[in-house]
């Protein structure tokens, strides 16, 4: 029988369904991985693997070569205790031999390995037999001081402050570029109406057409070929595309590496096409020395950050609030226990703090008027109320007496309590009320794989379509010109047909990747 492995990767940089298509998909295609489940809220990834043919750090690189951050949690192994520490001390081989065969002597210890130049040691044990308390003893016995390593118990990895900054600065950025923009082409509108209505009227004398034409002053030529319109919709649309684009381009180029088409390939593709397209028109129409000014596509890439940035800005504001009530429920744990140790009698030894990682099954831990319960356990001695709204949500005070069972994260409140640890670690209620809302973020559905299966076709059938209607056009202008008369307006007279096909088809087809890029669907 092969033997499976369960390890949870933490992943940092998935924007959207997609995104977790795409980790699924490449990993699944590895060998060694039996399955993998990946929760965007959570921003982690549950992987069954097999041990003898890959290791999670190799795992977390398969990840981390797609695009995205991930490291390997070691905190969350399934409750057979995993004990992470520091230990300080060891000065050479012997060092670290020592305290790994002592350790594998000790009843209960499973598997040992203690890395001399970091000065940690990994320890599986069975905690049925042994504690981590017992263990640290066995090291300081050996004469090395140990602590434990300090877990993350802010929850940090739910924190989506910073992408939240991000978006909202490109956002901002793409924004205060965009509206001038607008404003030009709404005033363009208006103006060209009015044109065409005076066109339409014929009883305007020549004179008025003269002043009406010359108050166009954006169609005025700066130099022959360059309206003031197109030279400031330049500059404007220049910050956009490398301050407001900036997240999209890193992102798509790690996409493309990987051969895989995403939402910023789309955003990118359309957005640089547009530009570049308008670019070129500029310079050939100035080359040209045309009349008439070039139709340019300088507007789209403004507009389309704006709408984009804007989507992801809320996007993370939406996942940093469902991140919010995990990180919640996590600060609800206590993080230090009161250990003491009971004579005959019931009479107190001592007592010692303790981290909450430390107490083990069977521990005697005591719970001061106003302390949280670090554990699940049983009362032994002392009457209190406590108040265990935060996990029943019940209003009232519940009275707790010997025998009781207490559940860790509720508050008590006016006696002190004896309790005997009955859960302890990822074991006790409000590791596994956070375990399921986890869960509950990872698994998807149905109609979710149904999208994100849908998204990975999306990117490569735009770009295709889009082609197409580049050939299309061609094709139908060199075999009826008229059509293309028709519908490509104010175009140079003095260009040659073929000319003209080229630039207007040209023109349908970047307008199809500009109007489809945003991908409603990823959106949605």
């Amino acid at each position: 029988t092969k033997t499976i492995s369960k390890c949870y990767v933490q992943v940092t940089g998935m924007t959207c369904a997609s995104c977790v298509a795409n980790i699924e998909r490449n990993l699944r295609r590895e060998d060694g991985i039996h399955s993998i489940l990946v929760a965007l809220m959570a921003g982690k990834a549950e992987v069954r693997y097999n041990p003898a043919v890959i290791h999670p750090s190799a795992i977390a690189e398969l990840i981390r070569e797609l695009g995205f951050g991930a490291t390997v949690m070691e905190n969350c192994g399934e409750g057979d205790g995993i004990l992470e520490l520091v230990v300080r001390g060891m000065t050479c081989a012997s060092c670290v031999h020592k305290i790994e065969s002592t350790l594998m002597k000790t009843n209960g210890v499973l598997y040992c390995s203690v890395a001399l130049a970091t000065n940690k040691a990994h320890i599986k044990y069975d905690p049925e037999a042994v504690g981590p308390r017992d263990i640290i003893q066995v090291i300081k016995d050996l004469g090395f001081t140990t602590s434990l390593v300090k877990k993350d118990r802010s929850a940090s990895h739910l924190d989506h402050k910073q992408e939240i900054r991000q978006w909202k600065r490109s956002f901002v950025v793409s924004l205060v570029f965009c509206i001038p923009v607008m404003g030009l082409m709404v005033y363009m509108m208006v103006m060209d109406s009015q044109l065409s209505a005076a066109h339409a009227h014929h009883n305007m004398s020549s004179e008025e057409m003269e002043a009406l034409h010359s108050s166009m002053v954006l169609e005025y030529q700066l130099l022959p070929g360059l309206s003031v319109m197109n030279f400031l919709s330049f500059l404007l649309c220049v910050p956009v595309q490398v301050f407001g684009g900036w997240h999209f381009y890193i992102q798509a180029s790690r996409a493309l590496r990987h051969k895989t088409a995403n939402m910023d390939v789309l955003v990118v593709l359309a957005t640089s096409i547009a530009f570049l397209y308008s670019f070129v028109i500029l310079l050939v129409a100035m080359a040209e020395r045309a009349k008439v000014n070039p139709v340019t596509f300088f507007d789209t890439p403004p507009m389309l950050f704006v709408f984009i940035s804007l989507g992801r800005w809320l996007e993370h504001v939406a996942k940093g609030k469902t991140s919010e009530a995990l990180a919640r429920l996590i600060s609800l744990q206590a993080t230090e226990a009161t250990i003491v140790t009971l004579g005959p009698d019931n009479v107190l030894l001592s007592e010692e703090q303790v981290d909450v990682e430390l107490v083990q099954r069977g521990d005697i831990v005591k719970v001061v008027p106003g302390g949280k319960f670090p554990v699940d356990g049983r009362v032994i001695e002392g009457h209190s109320m406590v108040d265990e709204s935060l996990i029943t949500g019940e209003a009232m005070p519940v009275t707790k007496k010997p025998g009781n069972t207490v559940i860790a994260g509720s508050i008590n409140q006016n006696g002190s309590l004896l309790i005997s640890a009955t859960h302890v670690g990822a074991d006790t209620t409000l590791s596994q009320i956070v375990k399921l809302v986890e869960e509950a973020q990872t698994s998807k559905a149905p109609i979710q794989q149904f999208a994100d299966k849908l998204s990975g076709y999306f990117v490569p059938f735009i770009v295709a379509v889009s082609v197409v209607t580049l050939f299309a056009w061609i094709i139908i202008g060199f075999v009826d010109f008229e059509i293309v008369e028709k519908y490509f307006l104010g175009y140079n007279k003095s260009l040659s047909s073929a000319e003209v096909i080229v630039r207007f088809a040209f023109q349908a087809s970047i307008t199809v990747l500009c109007i489809a890029c945003p991908c409603s669907l990823g959106l949605a």
